[in-house]
């Protein structure tokens, strides 16, 4: 059994100055969930922090997840400070956690995914990783690696033979 970490037992206050948001979520809500979220808030506080990664070189800390608990914070309540956690990934493993966050409750625009899934392949990531730390299909991968419409995408993808062999099979039926 694998060890499992419990950063939210560090939530810390920082100045809202120092938390800034990720480049790469593709997550959207709606106006009327945002409103909703707001309200939540207003009736529940913060009932979870932001996770976040601290980067040394800007001195800030990233969104991970939590992007839209960070907007409320700053468009609607005015907030000086917000509670974060740290975690402590590479880029690929943040864009992976963003991803797993978001799918466990909301959905996603096709073309950002499909975006995430190219970096993750050009990072070097292979359809089995990204299937297993995004939880998506292969069907999935291969259909948002399809969109992007580089044939870089599909480098490192084994393609079935049945193709081969159904040309086979119709050259001996001829």
């Amino acid at each position: 059994m694998s060890k499992v970490e419990f950063p939210v037992l560090n939530v810390k206050m920082v100045d809202i100055n120092k938390v800034v948001a990720n480049d790469y979520n593709p997550n959207k809500v709606a106006p009327p969930e945002m409103k909703l979220l707001k309200h939540s808030i207003q009736e529940d506080g913060y009932t979870q922090p932001i996770v976040t990664y601290y980067d040394e070189t800007q001195d800030k800390y990233i969104v991970v997840d939590g992007f839209h608990r960070y907007r409320c914070a700053i468009e609607y309540f005015h907030l000086k400070k917000v509670p974060i956690v740290t975690i402590n990934k590479d880029l690929s493993n943040r864009m992976a956690s963003t991803i797993r966050h978001n799918r466990a409750r909301g959905t996603h625009q096709i073309v950002d995914m499909s975006k995430i899934v190219i970096d993750l392949t050009t990072n070097g990531w292979t359809e089995e990783q990204i299937s297993k730390h995004l939880g998506m299909e292969m069907d999935e991968i291969i259909r948002l690696k399809q969109i992007s419409g580089l044939k870089e995408a599909f480098s490192n993808h084994v393609f079935s033979k049945s193709w081969e062999e159904f040309e086979d099979n119709l050259k001996k039926n001829t």
